[in-house]
């Protein structure tokens, strides 16, 4: 029996996240797990009269095997069917559902750089088209047992979480992340009439600028769910530090007790409670990942928990959070890297400061 919620789900994808239109090539990136979501997604796209480029079936056990036993010719080689791939598609949907959320935990961080910096370039592509109007993109998450347990959940009660999240049991889903849009859009409209942001909270005193760059309105159209604003802060503009409150997680593995300092824009200092030697070797993956290709404040205040999973934990009402590494193009950032890692910080026992101006605290903003 087909979940009418996959239902909802996959309507809103294609007609208001990624907006599909005939003629519309699709590309779907998807785990084999996923595919109750992708066959309602591929039928829903074939009646908007798109074409499905493709349907790119993700394991991550063979990445693990080519991480682990590759050589280091192996992990640099890029075909050219990746390169054409990044040019042919004009929608791309990328569905997470990891089965084993730690896969490359024991994988040697160095060797996982080696093969992150060999794609920086068509990283920087598809980030490029995406920007410029070329391509969309989204991406969203299935619910599996793994991300139901890292979340301290049954599967059952995590799908109502995730589902909940999205705004999918509203009368109406597409017209509440409109609403969510023209709610954001005044506080990210606010944010670019200022620069220097200030951020303080337990553990965190950092400046930056935001000068001239654009704030971002993210109401589910490359996430979904979604509900943040987000910018390229001014590349050597951020300096003191910030402590981040919950653990980070990327590429399997999970570094708890950040402390990052800023001088000139780059990382000078960097501790952790767990996993030192990860945090350094991806700040050391090439000459970007040492400076912050984002800052964001969550807003979505249906996600009130935090469960080990940063598409839903960045959106936590009342957060804020830095992405090491590479900009995304459309805010008029110019930072370039191949990773880009977002971590979180508790912000409702915090302050934000606009030019001097109270304009954050206790998790909300006053405008």
């Amino acid at each position: 029996m087909v979940d009418q919620r996959l239902q909802t789900l996959a309507r809103v994808l294609v007609h208001y996240s990624l907006e599909l239109k005939p003629g519309d090539r699709l590309l779907i990136q998807a785990p084999a797990v996923a595919f109750p979501l992708i066959r309602e997604v591929f039928g829903e796209a074939i009646r908007a009269g798109a074409h499905v480029l493709a349907v790119e079936t993700l394991q991550p056990e063979l990445s693990e095997l080519l991480l682990r036993e590759g050589s280091d010719e192996q992990l640099t080689f890029v075909s050219e069917l990746e390169r054409l791939r990044v040019e042919q598609y004009t929608a791309r949907l990328y569905v997470w559902g990891e089965e084993n959320t730690r896969a490359f935990a024991a994988i040697d961080p160095q060797r996982l750089a080696l093969y992150q910096r060999a794609r920086q370039e068509l990283l920087s592509r598809k980030l490029e088209r995406e920007a410029n109007g070329e391509a969309r993109w989204c991406g969203t998450l299935f619910p599996t047992h793994a991300y139901a347990q890292n979340a301290g959940m049954s599967l059952s009660t995590y799908e109502e979480f995730v589902f909940a999240a999205g705004m999918l049991d509203a009368p109406d889903p597409i017209a509440a992340w409109r609403q969510v849009y023209e709610e954001q859009r005044r506080i990210a409209a606010f944010l670019e009439q200022h620069d220097e942001l200030h951020i303080v909270a337990p553990g965190t005193d950092l400046r930056l600028r935001t000068g001239g760059r654009r704030w971002i309105n993210c109401a589910g159209k490359e996430n979904f769910p979604d509900g943040e604003v987000f910018t390229g802060p001014l590349e050597d503009s951020l300096s003191g530090t910030i402590c981040f409150s919950y653990p980070a997680f990327y590429e399997g593995h999970v570094v708890e007790g950040i402390s990052l300092t800023f001088e000139g824009g780059r990382v000078v200092k960097a501790t952790a409670r767990s996993d030192q030697a990860f945090l350094e070797a991806m700040l050391d993956v090439d000459s970007g990942s040492r400076t912050a290709g984002e800052v964001a404040f969550g807003l979505n205040y249906n996600i009130k928990r935090f469960t080990c999973n940063t598409l839903f934990d960045e959106k936590i009402g009342g957060t804020m959070h830095l992405a090491l590494g590479a900009s995304l193009p459309e805010s008029g950032g110019r930072n370039k890297s191949t990773i880009h890692w977002d971590m979180v910080n508790d912000l409702r026992e915090g302050r934000v400061y606009a030019d001097g101006q109270l304009c954050y605290e206790n998790g909300r903003f006053l405008i």
